[in-house]
């Protein structure tokens, strides 16, 4: 309980933090030197807009599954048959869920990243959203190597306590990125 209060306190300091970020992201470079600079033009590709409509379409699933997946797991998590729970299937379902739309989301988002980097528009706000949910794919690699079961089944206790604490870790940084976007590209 205690680590949950954690996550949510650090989702609420990053959602705090979302205005200060974005406006440290719209501030011009020349403040300095007293002259405003030119805008300067920025062209993006249909393939650019065609991802940002993929990547903002499919984050409203975000939330969902990992609501979904984390009283799936708890469920599981609680059952004393836990191996052989009715829950388990439904739990590796929407995590493989979770796991394809972190794919199409990776991939659209470095990708317009990528080729929106010369765009000085909430530079910021979108690279700690990428770095934090690039941070986020890994720790879902994590939970899904620290998943009990297959064979080793002496340690299954100790592995689905750490595999619990590795997913509601990486579903807080998930979801406070989430909402920094969300909240911050305003």
């Amino acid at each position: 309980m205690r680590h949950t209060i954690r996550v949510l306190f650090f989702m609420a300091m990053l959602s705090a933090c979302a205005p200060a970020v974005r406006a440290q992201s719209a501030a011009g470079d020349d403040q300095d030197s007293g002259q405003t600079a030119r805008p300067q033009a920025i062209e993006y590709s249909e393939g650019y807009e065609t991802r940002a409509r993929i990547h903002k379409v499919a984050s409203w699933a975000t939330l969902p599954l990992l609501g979904t997946e984390a009283i799936l797991g708890q469920n599981l998590y609680n059952d004393p048959q836990g191996r052989l729970s009715s829950y388990r299937g439904a739990h590796i379902a929407v995590g493989t869920a979770i796991t394809g739309l972190f794919a199409v989301q990776s991939v659209t988002g470095v990708w317009n990243l990528v080729e929106g980097w010369k765009d000085p528009n909430h530079k910021t706000l979108r690279l700690v959203h990428g770095i934090m949910m690039l941070g986020a794919d890994a720790g879902f690699v994590a939970a899904y190597g620290t998943g009990p079961g297959g064979r080793n089944l002496v340690n299954f206790d100790q592995n689905k306590s750490t595999h619990r604490t590795v997913v509601f870790t990486t579903m807080g940084v998930a979801t406070a990125s989430y909402l920094l976007m969300l909240f911050g590209n305003r």
